[in-house]
């Protein structure tokens, strides 16, 4: 699973930030559950959000209790962990399209099954770094509660990338947000994950409260599954999320024809992040 990178995790989404800045666009950061809808569909799904002009991949974790997430992530997460798929194969997933595409790739799940990895964090470090992870996302850790897990990213030059909400006092960003890594995740609205028709109304209000304090890329997600949504956010943001709506593509075309419906539907929200 070892691949061979001359960048750190936070480089390597750095330069994939800087890419889409020069570019004049916004990033395209897409998020797929490992093994969903099957375990062999994984590698074509990457491969199809990349030909749509993803910037960056978030490979789902699956786990049994993703509070954080609605009905579509739930579902492929219950899909994924029926066939048995383990944080160990997400990182072979990792792996393979790093070392095929030189991609950038985010691993997002909650904290039991990075706690639970076989030899602990610092193994789990060491792995994803390996395999060319650029980092990883975690909704339920706090960062107040995250020493244990930096300690192991930042040894690895990985980053933890913290998720906020737009509930999230003005105190408490000014304290956290110094510190992010890699970019700052900005929630769109309160609530889980899934598409929405409209994203939250003070969304450019909630990320101007978050650029106060940091000279890092931020991302909004939570919501967002039509080009108009990417559209708004022009101006506002650096880079957008996508993972329902991506998941909700996927399952709704014939089986032959999964990965030209993702890459078709990312390919329309990246052409909408086009100055």
């Amino acid at each position: 699973m070892t691949v061979s990178t001359a960048a750190t995790g936070t480089a390597r989404i750095a330069r994939a930030f800087a890419r889409a800045r020069d570019e004049k666009r916004l990033a395209m950061v897409v998020y797929l559950t490992v093994g969903y809808p099957d375990r062999a569909a994984t590698s074509g799904l990457l491969r199809a959000a990349l030909d749509g002009g993803a910037d960056v991949l978030e490979l789902g974790v699956p786990f049994s209790d993703p509070l954080a997430d609605g009905a579509t992530v739930q579902r492929a997460s219950e899909i994924a962990l029926r066939q048995g798929i383990s944080l160990a194969e997400c990182l072979a997933e990792a792996a393979t399209i790093v070392r095929d595409r030189d991609a950038t790739v985010l691993l997002m799940g909650y904290a039991n099954p990075f706690l639970q990895y076989r030899g602990g964090l610092n193994r789990f470090a060491s792995d994803a770094a390996h395999a060319g992870a650029a980092g990883i996302i975690v909704p339920d850790l706090p960062s107040e509660e995250s020493a244990e897990f930096d300690a192991a990213l930042d040894s690895q030059g990985l980053a933890r990338i913290d998720l906020y909400a737009p509930t999230t006092p003005d105190e408490r960003l000014a304290r956290l947000v110094p510190h992010a890594r890699g970019f700052v995740y900005c929630v769109s609205l309160t609530g889980v994950t899934g598409a929405r028709r409209a994203l939250g109304a003070d969304v450019a209000e909630f990320v101007g409260r978050v650029r106060r304090h940091t000279s890092l890329p931020i991302a909004v997600g939570f919501g967002i599954s039509a080009p108009e949504h990417v559209a708004s956010l022009r101006g506002v943001a650096d880079a957008v999320v996508v993972g329902s709506a991506a998941l909700d593509a996927v399952s709704a075309a014939p089986a032959d024809r999964r990965a030209d419906a993702l890459r078709a539907f990312v390919s329309s929200l990246a052409a909408a992040g086009r100055a």
